[in-house]
Formats: structure tokens, C-alpha cells, sequence
């Protein structure tokens, strides 16, 4: 799956401004799309919304940008086998510096200071905790639009790349719109619902005439 800035934003946490700026500093980017002018839509994949929520947790405890920034350049250089550090490793701070357990997990390197009390940052359920939003995301929701005092149930799909929503009328097999909002996809397939039944309507007219 890939996602645009719009699902990350909302998955995350993290707002427009802060996912544009750690693209545009190469922080954290897009490695799916980047955005490359206007109109153009950057796609995350998920192993980048796990940097993102790894970087962002970080933040919340206290750990600045700078640090983490120093902390990466750190783990790069000297664990070069390791691509995507915020991804790949599991993190210690306690809202000073940042460590880093290693594969012995009795040795755990101090990426910027000595530091005594520690709490972890439990990269397993940064990752399982992303997959229940992404699935809360993606998962169809179900209204009922009125027109013309009749009910119709209708089945709303988010779009996790292109951002926006489309909708289905299943009781009109091919009634279908979009929305960029849920308020607007609705009112979408007011109008799509309408279509559809003046279309019945005329073709029942031109049966009944011949």
C-alpha cells in the first residue's frame, strides 16, 4: 500500500507542515513518490510511516529534531549496514539523549550522550498500532442517502493514494462518485443517484412507447 501526505498526516499524527518540511530538509522522504511540482503527490510506503511515528515518538518525549537528526548521522556511519535506522533498530531515551539497543541487546550505544534512566520505545507496537490505523482507514463505512423520500444505502471507500473518497450505490449496480470529504462524496452520490434513475426512467419510457 502507498499513502499520501493526507492519510500519513492522519495515521501519524504528524501535520502538513511538519511531513513537508522533513521532506523538504530529506529527514524523513517519500520512497514511493516524491512530490516534483505542483499537483504532484508525494507516496509513503509503510516502512516510512514507521520512521515517521519512531521519529515523531521521539519528539514527544523531549527529543528534539537537531538531536535526532545527529543521532541518524551517527548510526549511518557507524552502522552502515543499517539502511533505515529509525526503521530498523529499537530505541532507548529518556528524554535527553537517544540509545540504541544492538543485536547483542546486552550492549546498548548511547548515540549521543552517557545516560543512566532509560524507557524504550517498543518498535513492535509502533508497527502493530500503524497497521490498526491503516486498517481503520481503509475500511468502508456505510450511510443511507434520501432522495425523493426514498432511502438508499450507499458504501464509502477511502483512497489512500490519490486522497479523497469514492462512493457506491449497490442497489444501482454502476451508480458510483467521489468526493475529496465525506460530506461532499455523499452529496456526490445524491446527484449520481439522480442520474441513474432519470437514465431508468427514459429507457422504461422509450420500452413502453415500442
Amino acid at each position: 500500500m502507498n499513502f499520501n501526505s493526507k492519510a500519513v498526516s492522519k495515521i501519524t499524527g504528524l501535520s502538513f507542515r511538519q511531513i513537508d518540511y522533513w521532506d523538504s530538509t530529506h529527514f524523513i522522504k517519500p520512497s514511493v513518490s516524491e512530490a516534483s511540482g505542483y499537483g504532484s503527490v508525494r507516496l509513503y510506503s509503510f516502512n516510512d510511516l514507521i520512521q515517521l511515528r519512531v521519529a515523531k515518538t521521539l519528539m514527544d518525549k523531549g527529543i528534539s529534531l537537531q538531536k535526532i537528526r545527529k543521532a541518524i548521522t551517527y548510526l549511518k556511519k557507524n552502522m552502515p549496514e543499517i539502511k533505515k535506522p529509525l526503521s530498523d533498530l529499537r530505541f532507548l531515551t529518556d528524554g535527553e539523549t537517544i540509545f540504541v539497543l544492538t543485536k547483542d541487546k546486552k550492549t546498548i550505544i548511547d548515540t549521543l550522550r552517557n545516560g543512566q534512566l532509560v524507557f524504550a520505545i517498543a518498535l513492535g507496537e509502533i508497527i502493530e498500532g500503524l497497521k490498526g490505523e491503516v486498517s481503520s482507514l481503509q475500511r468502508e463505512k456505510k450511510y443511507e442517502v434520501t432522495l425523493r423520500g426514498k432511502k438508499y444505502p450507499v458504501i464509502l471507500h477511502p483512497d489512500t493514494e490519490d486522497g479523497g473518497y469514492w462512493i457506491e450505490c449497490p442497489s444501482l449496480p454502476g451508480c458510483a462518485s467521489q468526493g475529496d470529504t465525506v460530506e461532499e462524496a455523499l452529496e456526490m452520490i445524491k446527484d449520481a443517484i439522480k442520474g441513474h434513475l432519470e437514465v431508468s426512467e427514459e429507457q422504461r419510457k422509450v420500452r413502453k412507447a415500442s
